[in-house]
């Protein structure tokens, strides 16, 4: 069961958009940046409060890849694993990551909800491969070393 703030917050998102079907993505896209997830409780709600269908609202959730059900990280790390970032090793990167948050690709959040990682297909930084995204910054030309150490300045409470 949720808090009783995150309705008064998803209100004011509401309010903000509209009580209109036309404002599904747009209030989903703000509740994720506020908590970095959808909760399903909240999703409902807001389905009810704007008129759609409960199944509506979460098939348009689960149709958009950007869209998370499960709780993340402060740290949201993406490891890019297209192909130029592939062939320029970006998967020892990965691997590094979850040795050292004791992460992997079933448990992809650490028990102190400070890192959650992730891989992509692609960041669209293909020069500068292999590449990482902590949150909204691109990290370029990774290597295991370099991530590790990204790692431990978030840990000491240095920015992205």
């Amino acid at each position: 069961m949720l808090d009783q703030s995150y309705y008064e917050k998803a209100d004011e998102i509401i309010a903000y958009h509209g009580r209109k079907s036309s404002s599904l993505i747009p209030i989903m896209q703000d509740i994720q940046e506020e908590y970095r997830y959808l909760p399903g409780e909240l999703l409902t709600y807001v389905a009810e409060q704007i008129g759609v269908t409960e199944a509506k609202a979460y098939s348009v959730a689960t149709f958009y890849e950007n869209f998370s059900f499960e709780a993340k990280g402060k740290y949201v790390i993406k490891v890019c694993d297209g192909t130029a970032c592939h062939v320029r090793k970006s998967m020892p990167v990965l691997e590094a990551l979850y040795k050292k948050l004791g992460l992997s690709k079933k448990k992809k959040t650490t028990d102190d909800m400070l890192f959650t990682v992730e891989t992509v297909s692609c960041l669209g930084a293909c020069g500068l491969a292999p590449t990482m995204m902590v949150n909204d910054e691109v990290h370029p030309r990774m290597t295991p070393e370099k991530a590790e150490e990204l790692i431990d300045t978030l840990k000491g409470g240095g920015g992205a």
